[in-house]
């Protein structure tokens, strides 16, 4: 199964890719795509997961504070599934922490001006 990511992170080949806190799988690669700069994340779900509906959302969280990324699938509810070599069409990209806090630091600074 395929994902396409504005920014992936920190995410790595054999990070996990969980639904419900479940380790269902793990990232199999992740490249550039050079036509529209995305994150091309391709992942292996282990057949006993063979289920899961193809309306599904795929995330980048963090794992902790400082933990390692992964990839967290949250099911919708299609009646079709997805099958092997399908997209996941509906994405949300790691959240880069050190953006986050350099756009806090800055929206503080311009209300106290």
């Amino acid at each position: 199964i395929t994902a396409r990511f504005e920014n992936s992170g920190g995410l790595k080949v054999k990070s996990p890719v969980s639904a419900a806190g479940v380790k269902i799988g793990q990232v199999s690669d992740i490249s550039l795509d050079p036509k529209t700069y995305e994150s091309v994340v391709k992942m292996r779900i282990e057949a006993k997961y063979n289920s899961i509906p193809e309306d599904t959302t795929a995330s980048v969280f963090t794992a902790g504070l400082l933990g390692e990324q992964y990839i967290s699938l949250e099911p919708g509810g299609s009646s079709e599934f997805l099958k092997q070599d399908s997209q996941i069409e509906i994405t949300q990209s790691a959240i880069i922490l050190e953006k986050a806090i350099g756009q806090f630091l800055f929206k503080s600074a311009e209300e106290k001006k």
